[in-house]
């Protein structure tokens, strides 16, 4: 059976007081929208379609960042989300197949309970997510006859006895392309906000004999985003949930609750991570790894064995192999470190290879960046580079190269060779003192 997702992603979100539409407010660093996309590439949708509305061209923007064949449609005025999901008709005209609908701003509905509901389509013809609330309060209600969806009952209009009801609806719902279209195209405005509602489709679809299921999921996979307090509820939610799940994955955290990780951080079995640690997008680290307190990661990958930090930063496109050693106060960018390579202590390399084996002393700057470009820097293998240098790019030392301490290097330098390139010492004997006791007067005078 084919399978569709449309997800709505149109609403201004006017209570995140915010320019940047709602669906692009980011959990774990990544938008919101993303997450959700996430699960429906998971089930292996064969479509995937966003509304879009408000803000939309960077709602659209950022889809295709995430998926280069997701269909963008646009809801241009606001009514609804039965009139949202109508945008996609002309997108789905002839698919045969189920169909969900989902929110970018619910990013945490996962694909085993997607997989669910298109499970329990075998037997009716709208399948509905709902959930046990601990405060009901505003949700609509699920009304059941055993297993049987008789109705979803907006909040404002339930009884008394219909407001006991504690399951309640997600507003994901899954069913035929053809049959959702059909009910919605049966779907009036006759209510105070004057819109087309999705769940209106219930009752249309039992008065046509159609039978109608729920399936539950917990409470904290259907949260909202509706606030910036939402927001940080979402974020301490997601990243709670990605520390147990790394723990129970065979990695070590020294002190969890300080450790923030992206959406998409993947870390191997026996790697340790010590407090402080923050990982942003495209993050690989191998198996048994450390991972030392303070540093901060993104867009780079660590193999077996490699010590990184404390306080070290690695940027996108930093490729550490293994047994590769990034120490206090390093920065790498665009910059692979091979085997046994060493970059302990207060250095900058940038647009680089470092061979296997080879030392960068403390204080080292590859010097990358004229103003314009970007130029690349090669270190061969067993190469031994002295503190405080500067190594102007574009450049290579050789390998079993030795830069003496304190060198600005410009040229290549041999396999073999020694380079040296900075000032002779000049001594004056006497002429320090003299120099600070003329300064001192100085000061004094002006006084």
């Amino acid at each position: 059976m084919s399978i569709a997702t449309i997800i709505l992603a149109a609403g201004q979100g006017s209570r995140m007081k915010s320019d940047i539409p709602k669906v692009l407010h980011k959990i774990a660093s990544a938008p919101m929208l993303w997450h959700t996309m996430q699960s429906a590439a998971q089930i292996e949708a064969d479509k995937t379609i966003v509304v879009v509305g408000h803000g939309g061209t960077e709602t659209s923007d950022a889809a295709h960042e995430f998926n280069a064949d997701a269909k963008i449609v646009w809801q241009k005025e606001q009514n609804g989300t039965g009139h949202a999901v109508m945008q996609a008709k002309d997108e789905l005209e002839g698919f045969d197949g189920d169909v969900i609908v989902l929110y970018g701003d619910t990013p945490f509905v996962r694909p085993e309970t997607l997989q669910k509901m298109l499970a329990a389509r075998a037997q009716s013809a709208v399948v509905v997510l709902g959930f046990e609330a601990a405060n009901p309060g505003g949700y609509g209600r699920l009304q059941m006859d055993g297993d049987s969806l008789e109705a979803i009952i907006e909040a404002k209009d339930c009884t008394s006895e219909q407001l006991q009801i504690t399951l309640c609806n997600s507003g994901v719902i899954c069913a035929p392309a053809d049959l959702l279209f059909s009910l919605l195209d049966e779907v009036g405005r006759d209510n105070a906000n004057g819109e087309v509602y999705l769940t209106d489709i219930i009752e249309i679809a039992r008065a046509r004999d159609l039978p109608c299921t729920t399936i539950t999921c917990s409470e904290s996979e259907t949260m909202g985003v509706n606030s910036r307090q939402n927001l940080a509820e979402a974020e301490a939610a997601f990243q709670q949930s990605a520390r147990i799940e790394t723990m129970e994955n065979g990695v070590t955290l020294s002190a969890p609750e300080t450790v923030h990780f992206a959406f998409d951080t993947h870390i191997g079995r026996d790697t340790i991570v010590e407090p402080n640690v923050f990982f942003g997008l495209g993050v690989t680290i191998e198996t048994g790894a450390t991972i030392r307190a303070f540093s901060h990661l993104e867009g780079c990958h660590v193999a077996r064995e490699c010590i990184v930090g404390p306080y070290a930063r690695l940027r996108p496109g930093a490729e550490l192999d293994l047994g590769a050693k990034v120490g206090n106060f390093v920065e790498i960018k665009s910059a692979q470190i091979e085997a046994g390579a060493k970059v302990n202590h207060l250095s900058y390399v940038g647009d680089a290879r470092i061979g296997a084996g080879s030392n960068i002393g403390a204080g080292t700057i590859f010097c990358n960046y004229d103003g314009v470009n970007k130029h690349h820097t090669e270190i061969g293998e067993r190469v031994f580079i002295g503190s405080n240098s500067a190594l102007v790019a574009p450049v290579s030392i050789a390998d079993d190269g030795f830069v003496a301490t304190g060198s600005v290097v410009t040229s290549d330098v041999p396999e073999g060779a020694l380079a040296i390139a900075r000032a002779r010492l000049v001594i004056k004997p006497g002429l320090g003192k003299r120099m600070m006791d003329r300064l001192k007067a100085a000061k004094v005078a002006k006084k």
